[in-house]
């Protein structure tokens, strides 16, 4: 393997590990050495990815978190700490979307949820975390937007607003850390086939109208998130900080600005 995306004795914590893009980002960084601890809101679906690393020779524990629980956050990084003596990775995945429609129509808990979930738990969990990185040396912060986070959207205005407001985060977090060596960034990802946005892809009329705007024809996979979160974790992404890196199969690059069906 290539020493660029080496992730060998690192320790990196996948938020949002049981399915999906963090699935997929949990296994890959186990591929490439890392010791991984899953973590989700259900036992078991964590234990199904940490056993399946398990079984191709790599390393991982389950430790399951609801990330909208301060106290449950901080057992997580306590029990990492614990474990494999700190925190070298931190991958910022799970999230929320429990309105799907028009901003006017959105409840204030939902507004609430969306925030809480999809920004605050990020804000909590890298004040935890971070300060230990730092003691090790410095390390990487992942975390998982969104393209609806650059668009405009009629349908997705709430959801948008909380992941471009993670887009911020990843660059408050750069300046504020990269003295303590520590880099924070993004992934935007586009409309990919995981469970969580299965509303829009198994809808045919969406999924055509997708196809047609995205320069590569289709819609992603949650395998083609994990290679950006491998290069943003490993060496190979070391002088990079503070940035978004939008994988989407190049919708938008071209496609309209309406972002309907992100």
């Amino acid at each position: 393997m290539s020493s660029l995306f080496d992730l060998t004795g690192k320790v990196a914590v996948v938020t949002g590990a049981s399915k999906g893009i963090g699935r997929a980002i949990a296994g890959r960084m186990a591929e490439h050495g890392a010791r991984v601890v899953v973590s989700s809101r259900k036992q078991d679906g964590c234990d199904a990815v940490t056993q399946a690393i398990q079984a191709k020779d790599g390393q991982a524990v389950t430790k399951t978190c609801n990330i909208g629980r301060k106290e449950e956050l901080q057992a997580l990084v306590d029990f990492t700490t614990s474990h494999w003596g700190g925190i070298d990775i931190l991958v910022c995945n799970a999230a929320v979307n429990p309105h799907y429609g028009p901003a006017a129509t959105v409840s204030d808990e939902a507004y609430d949820r969306t925030m809480a979930y999809n920004v605050r738990s990020n804000f909590w969990l890298c004040n935890m975390a971070l300060p230990g990185m730092a003691a090790r040396g410095g390390g990487a912060v992942v975390i998982v937007s969104s393209i609806a986070g650059l668009r405009g959207s009629t349908h997705l205005g709430i959801y948008a607003l909380s992941k471009a407001a993670d887009m911020q985060l990843a660059r408050n977090l750069a300046v504020e850390w990269g003295p303590k060596n520590i880099r924070a960034n993004c992934i935007a990802p586009g409309l990919v086939r995981t469970d969580f946005a299965r509303a829009l892809w198994e809808n045919p009329e969406i999924l055509k109208k997708r196809n047609r705007d995205t320069p590569l024809q289709r819609i992603g996979e949650p395998d083609e998130i994990a290679g950006a979160a491998i290069f943003l974790a490993s060496q190979a992404g070391s002088f990079m900080t503070g940035q978004t890196i939008v994988v989407d199969g190049g919708v938008t690059a071209g496609a309209p600005l309406r972002g309907d069906d992100d």
